[in-house]
């Protein structure tokens, strides 16, 4: 038993760093989530249509689901209820006909545009909590923990 303790509670410092990330990030995927609960929407839609937008509107599936990790199977059941509601279309990709591309709608637009700001508004208030270079320091550790 001595030796399990050694797991769960004398954890080494980078065992330290990670379950306090875990935890942290956790936490503030809370305060976004909250955020989008109280306004009626889900935040895992949200982040699809985010992360459409990043790539100028238009993504193939395959390339959206590795974004956001999780299977090609699985984007296809996440983009059913977008694609319901309007925020997205698909379509036959441009020079491949195997293959589909999801785009944006207007009103896809129009609802990030709407919800967005109070978003990051929320999350800006639980990160102000760091002086700015408490900010920049953590943000090039990040990067760097990333590229590990």
């Amino acid at each position: 038993m001595k030796d399990l303790q050694e797991y769960v509670s004398d954890m080494p410092l980078p065992v330290q760093v990670f379950f306090t990330l875990v935890d942290t990030t956790a936490q503030l995927v809370d305060v976004s989530e909250k955020y989008w609960q109280s306004k009626g929407l889900n935040g895992a839609r949200i982040r699809i249509l985010v992360e459409i937008m990043k790539e100028g509107g238009v993504l193939l599936p395959s390339m959206l689901a590795k974004k956001i990790g999780v299977t090609k199977s699985n984007i296809s059941l996440l983009l059913v209820p977008l694609e319901k509601e309007g925020y997205i279309q698909r379509r036959p990709h441009p020079s491949d006909g195997r293959k589909w591309v999801v785009s944006i709608t207007d009103e896809g637009q129009r609802l990030l545009l709407q919800h967005l700001p109070g978003n990051r508004q929320e999350i800006t208030s639980k990160i102000q909590g760091l002086e700015e270079q408490e900010q920049k320091q953590l943000l090039s550790l990040l990067n760097k923990l990333k590229k590990m």
